[in-house]
């Protein structure tokens, strides 16, 4: 009968099954019942449960070990704990291994009912939280904004990779966008409810590194006033993403191959090992090979992160996504700002793409950000960029074609040119207006007459 919640019931005392089986049947639930745990761990295994209700004593292996183990099987299963001899610390004892609910022997039917009915109701909330927790972990994802080939291919790869738990180095120059990608395989696998923490290697000290990532003991060194778990146990379940990771100190990186192998970390000034689940994506701005060969980076940790490699490419390996790009950050932008998103003239995408972009996709983000607050329209043109982008666009009309060759190093000329554009920028982004335009220029409108004059600019 699709659709009638199904409920296990464990009792070694065959009047309280059929009890049990009496009252739930009758309040339409779909009931089956066994006298022992290894029985109810075989039927856990052929059938989907929303709830079971097992007694605490049983002979051979009691109610405390199907709790245990019924939760590895299957973790969203809503478990009522009963007993006869029921205690403060029984009921404590099953509620801290998992047990949504604790009941004492003899019941009442309407009890049964209620826990039953709470218990229901608590699995599905819990159910619907981690849906929704998937969903928003989508809507709040930074999109990854590409039209290029390479890049396509690349998000190929991810979605697949997203599917195990084998380790994945990205490698790509900075800022484009690695943390993007490792919130991607996180998101679009198994993982995506659980959580996706990042550590950037390179901004922590070289002696904390150890304490961040496996955690520490309280007293186990001075400053130490409380236990911390880790950045290991806050991702259990999820990802560990390791931005940087050449810049791991060397003799840290033995601590963290270990943890690789064996699944499991020991805090700082702690005994005893803790199991962690954690699938680990690192990243990496510099060449590790060279890193290897110059004895700076273990080799078989290399090989233990590098299980597969995603090379990211460079902005100008993909000039063909700058217009897409582009328009993106601009919607976000006016966003943020409550604007309306201005438009982008084609001199000026045309300038972006002859760009080297050292910064790759973080230097384009920033440049427009800074073009849309100092536009001069509605429309963000060449002059509203950067300097540097007159050169890709060609050079402003009223600069004069006798100007000093690059070659000339003259610093009296190189500050002459810069005057000439910078008088040339603020004249296109006022529209003409020399007194709008000295003000941007922070000097005085006589000055501008004269240097408008002294460099002779058709204006």
């Amino acid at each position: 009968m699709a659709g009638i919640t199904k409920i296990l019931v464990i009792d070694d005392e065959p009047a309280l099954r059929h009890v049990l089986l009496t009252i739930l049947s009758t309040a339409g639930y779909s009931v089956d019942a066994c006298a022992d745990t290894p029985s109810a761990l075989n039927m856990l295994e052929k059938n989907a449960y929303s709830l079971a209700i097992s007694d605490v004593r049983m002979p051979g292996a009691d109610g405390m070990e199907f709790l245990h183990r019924a939760l590895k099987l299957a973790p969203e299963l809503c478990i009522i704990m009963m007993s006869a001899y029921g205690t403060i610390d029984s009921a404590i004892a099953c509620m801290k291994q998992g047990a949504f609910d604790y009941i004492s022997k003899p019941f009442k039917p309407d009890e049964i009912l209620l826990a039953v009915k709470k218990g229901l109701e608590h699995r599905r909330l819990r159910s619907e939280n981690t849906h929704l927790r998937k969903r928003l972990a989508a809507s709040t994802s930074s999109p990854i904004i590409h039209a290029d080939p390479s890049m396509r291919a690349l998000l190929k790869q991810v979605k697949t990779l997203a599917q195990v738990r084998s380790a994945v180095l990205i490698q790509g120059e900075s800022g484009t966008g690695k943390e993007l990608i490792a919130k991607a395989l996180h998101q679009q696998g198994s993982r995506a409810a659980a959580p996706f923490v990042a550590l950037n290697c390179s901004a922590i000290a070289a002696n904390l590194v150890e304490s961040e990532l496996f955690g520490h003991a309280r007293g186990a060194f001075t400053g130490a006033d409380k236990t911390y778990p880790g950045l290991f146990a806050a991702a259990d379940g999820g990802t560990l993403f390791l931005d940087e990771i050449g810049e791991l100190p060397l003799d840290f990186q033995p601590k963290l191959l270990r943890v690789l192998q064996e699944r499991e970390v020991r805090p700082v000034g702690s005994t005893r090992t803790v199991p962690v689940d954690v699938r680990i994506v690192a990243a990496t701005a510099t060449d590790l090979n060279a890193a290897v060969a110059a004895g700076r980076f273990r080799e078989d940790l290399y090989y233990r992160l590098a299980v597969v490699e995603l090379n990211l490419p460079a902005l100008r390996q993909r000039l063909g996504d700058i217009p897409i790009l582009s328009r993106h950050f601009l919607e976000l932008i006016a966003r943020q700002h409550d604007e309306k998103t201005p438009a982008i003239s084609a001199d000026a995408l045309e300038a972006l793409t002859r760009h080297n972009w050292p910064g790759n996709v973080r230097e384009l983000r920033n440049i427009l950000e800074k073009a849309m607050i100092f536009r001069a329209g509605g429309i963000i043109e060449v002059a509203d960029l950067a300097p540097e982008f007159f050169h890709a666009s060609g050079t402003p009309p009223c600069i004069p074609s006798d100007v000093s060759p690059p070659n000339d190093l003259s610093l009296k000329h190189a500050t002459a040119e810069l005057e000439q554009r910078h008088i040339c920028a603020a004249l296109h982004q006022t529209g003409g207006n020399r007194t709008q335009a000295a003000k941007i220029l922070e000097i005085s409108l006589r000055a501008l007459h004269y240097k408008i004059q002294q460099y002779e600019l058709d204006v």
